[in-house]
């Protein structure tokens, strides 16, 4: 019959194998809207696609999370839960489908997924409590009851031939019935798909709600004039030239490269930083106005991530305003290395767990290290690390700019191995020399005549002193650079360039003012960062 699950053979067939791949999809929804919505109540980042992904981004290696980032840029979270949602959904199908025959096998298959997703939660470094398990583990049971129920409207009633009851496919007894229970599939099957997305779409508003004080508390932040403000930018500095990066870069097009799924959000009246560890003779704790009502300094500084390809775009400036980190130190009675200090590491710990460490002696040699508290004139952004974070100017990001801080340890390289360093990456990181054509960009085709070659140049804390320019394989011609803000930002620079028919080659080369020329030696990002000189291919018609 049309109707019957299983054929004479008895192995499953329509409507039998597809309806219970869908069984599982909708058992699968159900457990992860399930756990979103228990998640919203325990802790938003103890959701099970939250909490694998997580650990799937710390067990990623770093040439694989490279590759990401290269590939699919400040989208590679998404690509990364995407990823996960699209696994979750074949392995429902297989469970669906598996459960046709075997009911009960499926639904331990979604108990199973569901444990993945309670160890996966409770292993993180920023929990705290075995509670972070309950979301997956309520979701799974939710999950493998629906599966149960389901494929018990898919399972057709087979009479024993000694006594004529009727027995289930799992050998459960059930009354007499002629094939699957077409009404009761649909009506069980609706219902959980409808009850699925309103527990969804509840938990969703939950989460959200969660972080309204922290948006409450940005909003009512009244940024201090500084102490120390930053000098006007040169005249000079903002060349004008059509397809250059902004000198400034707006917040909204700041680049951000950090492994949080979810973006933290702090409320800023419970925030609290403490600094304690090797050499602290004076531990302290802060809070948000304690640093607020002390003097602030404002300073431009180029960050650049170590992921930034030659030519990348994971580098940019801002005007940050902060607490001078140092200061904070030396009141806490820490001392550099040079001066006898028992602590050359100084590793910051974020709210989502990131560790990351820098050199004690780069933070106190009188460079502007800033505890940042606002970013081009507004309080940080969440996506930025409200609300505080660290800025070192001359140190790549992954070992310098910890954001949504909260606490500072001192230590020893030799005793402590931060994040990146567990994950192949260097221990100490300076920013090398290095350049980018903005424009023209790869494969234009500019017309004959002049065009404006131009892009930026940076050596954090060192500053460019040159740039230079060279066509296909002629010799290195020197680029205008514009004016010097401070040795601590990016320098904007252009080349008018006399440009003949066919194809070209232009590359771009800079000086860092201690004299050291960019290096052409072509390195990947691993382990302190990328090398060479960056190149662009035009057509001139």
């Amino acid at each position: 019959m049309r109707n019957e699950a299983k054929d004479q053979r008895g192995r499953p067939s329509w409507p039998g194998v597809p309806l219970g791949a869908l069984s599982g999809v909708l058992a699968g929804f159900a457990a992860l809207a399930v756990a979103e919505l228990v998640a919203a109540a325990v802790r938003p980042q103890a959701g099970p696609v939250i909490a694998v992904g997580g650990a799937s981004i710390d067990a990623t290696p770093a040439a694989v999370k490279d590759w990401a980032i290269r590939r699919f840029g400040t989208d590679d979270k998404l690509v990364l839960q995407l990823g996960i949602l699209a696994v979750l959904t074949v392995l429902a199908l297989v469970l669906g489908a598996l459960a046709v025959r075997f009911r009960r096998l499926g639904a331990a298959g979604v108990l199973l997924f569901g444990a993945v997703g309670a160890a996966a939660a409770v292993s993180r470094p920023d929990s705290t409590s075995f509670t972070d398990a309950v979301p997956s583990v309520v979701g799974a049971v939710v999950g493998a009851l629906l599966l149960h129920v389901l494929v018990g409207r898919l399972t057709p009633a087979r009479r024993s031939p000694a006594s004529g009851a009727a027995t289930g496919a799992a050998g459960d007894r059930l009354p007499p019935a002629a094939g699957w229970d077409r009404r009761g599939f649909v009506l069980a099957a609706a219902s959980a798909a409808a009850a699925s997305a309103a527990v969804g779409a509840v938990g969703r508003s939950l989460t959200a709600s969660r972080g309204q004080d922290a948006v409450a508390s940005r909003r009512t932040v009244v940024l201090p004039s500084p102490g120390s403000p930053a000098q006007p930018v040169p005249r000079g500095a903002r060349l004008r030239v059509q397809g250059i990066s902004p000198f400034i870069t707006p917040n909204a097009d700041f680049y951000r490269v950090d492994t949080a799924l979810v973006v933290p959000k702090v409320d800023a009246t419970a925030w609290r930083l403490r600094i304690h560890g090797q050499g602290v003779q004076h531990p302290g704790t802060y809070t948000f106005d304690d640093l607020l009502r002390r003097e602030l300094i404002e300073r431009d500084i180029t960050l650049t991530c170590v992921s930034n390809e030659v030519g990348g775009p994971y580098t940019g400036n801002a005007r940050w305003i902060g607490v001078r980190l140092a200061d904070l130190l030396a009141e806490c009675g820490v001392e550099p290395p040079s001066r006898g200090g028992p602590a050359d590491q100084l590793v910051s710990r974020s709210v989502d767990g990131m560790t990351i460490g820098t050199p004690v002696e780069d933070v106190m040699d009188g460079r502007d290290a800033l505890l940042a508290l606002g970013m081009n004139g507004e309080p940080l952004p969440f996506d930025h690390g409200f609300p505080v974070r660290m800025v070192v100017p001359g140190l790549y990001g992954f070992v310098s700019a910890c954001k949504w801080i909260k606490d500072i340890e001192l230590t020893s390289f030799d005793s402590y191995d931060p994040y990146w360093v567990k994950r192949g990456w260097a221990r100490q990181a300076p920013v090398k020399t290095s350049s980018r054509i903005d424009t023209p960009k790869p494969f234009a085709r500019p017309r004959t005549g002049t065009v404006m070659v131009a892009g930026v140049a940076w050596a954090q804390h060192r500053g460019i002193a040159k740039v230079e320019v060279r066509i296909d394989d002629g010799p290195w011609r020197q680029a205008d650079l514009g004016a010097e803000d401070t040795r601590d930002t990016w320098r904007q620079w252009s080349f008018p360039w006399q440009a003949t028919t066919g194809g070209h080659t232009l590359t771009v080369r800079a000086t860092d003012r201690t004299g050291a020329v960019q290096t052409g030696t072509r390195a990947r990002t691993v382990p302190d960062g990328a090398s060479g000189w960056h190149s662009v291919v035009v057509t001139v018609d």
